[in-house]
């Protein structure tokens, strides 16, 4: 189903597949220029407008993971009526399905940012390795709100507009156009407390500076990812039964 998901977003364009790979190319372009070109800008800590550009790419590439799968959620179970009332399906498995495909996304993503890097400095960090062990508990956070918002959409139609203004305002919320040491002291528990400030850190770390990631930290991230997880199923499951009424 993750599969015909992918290929079925592209079914009928000139370049089917081909625009997974041309999006973030097109969009590592167009950063690069603005910053390099334009703002002239530089990350605390690089030493190149076009490692500002890359910096920046790495904060991206894990938010529109996020707002991949939490934007659609509040309408999986509305854009599929069918599994609702004609058979006997395993709804829960819809949440995994989108998040399968926004991390086909996010793979492509990160192979362009790998290759840009190697392209932009001449060589790749060994850290990069770290980059799967970083995001698994980012993705264990995201099913446990897509399944909450999946639910949710079911009954209170609202929901998806509500999401897309709270992701719009998380993008300006999240430390990817600006690094943590940016914001203010008396700002920065409320910046940790984003889900994604810590993930996107680390990120950073691993493909950027080179650095082990932090390992207690993604430990304790990790426990709190599998109970927001559970706790997203657990709704789910519990809500599941009326869907068929309300729908």
């Amino acid at each position: 189903m993750t599969k015909r998901e992918v290929i079925g977003r592209y079914k009928g364009s000139v370049m089917g597949m081909a625009w997974s790979l041309f999006n973030p190319l097109f969009m590592l372009s167009v950063y690069t220029f603005v910053f390099s070109e334009i703002f002239k800008s530089r990350w605390e800590g690089g030493d190149s407008t076009t490692q500002f550009a890359i910096v920046l790419f790495v904060g991206m590439v894990v938010l529109n993971l996020f707002n991949e799968v939490v934007n659609r959620a509040p309408g999986l179970i509305l854009s599929n009526v069918n599994y609702v009332k004609k058979v006997v399906f395993p709804l829960e498995i819809l949440p995994v399905v989108s998040t399968g495909a926004a991390l086909f996304h996010c793979s492509i993503s990160l192979c362009v940012l790998l290759v840009a890097f190697s392209a932009f400095n001449g060589y790749l960090y060994w850290t990069a390795i770290f980059i799967p062990l970083i995001l698994t508990p980012l993705v264990m956070v995201i099913l446990g709100i897509a399944w909450i918002l999946a639910s949710l959409g079911v009954f209170l139609r609202d929901v998806g507009q509500t999401v897309a203004i709270f992701t719009t305002i998380l993008t300006f919320l999240s430390p990817v156009f600006y690094p943590v040491t940016a914001v203010p002291e008396k700002f920065r528990p409320w910046l940790m407390a984003n889900p994604l400030t810590f993930i996107i850190d680390q990120a950073r770390e691993v493909l950027i500076w080179g650095r082990v990631p932090d390992v207690q930290g993604l430990s304790l991230y990790g426990l709190l990812a599998i109970l927001v997880a559970w706790s997203g199923y657990f709704c789910f499951q519990k809500t599941r039964k009326g869907f068929a009424d309300v729908l």
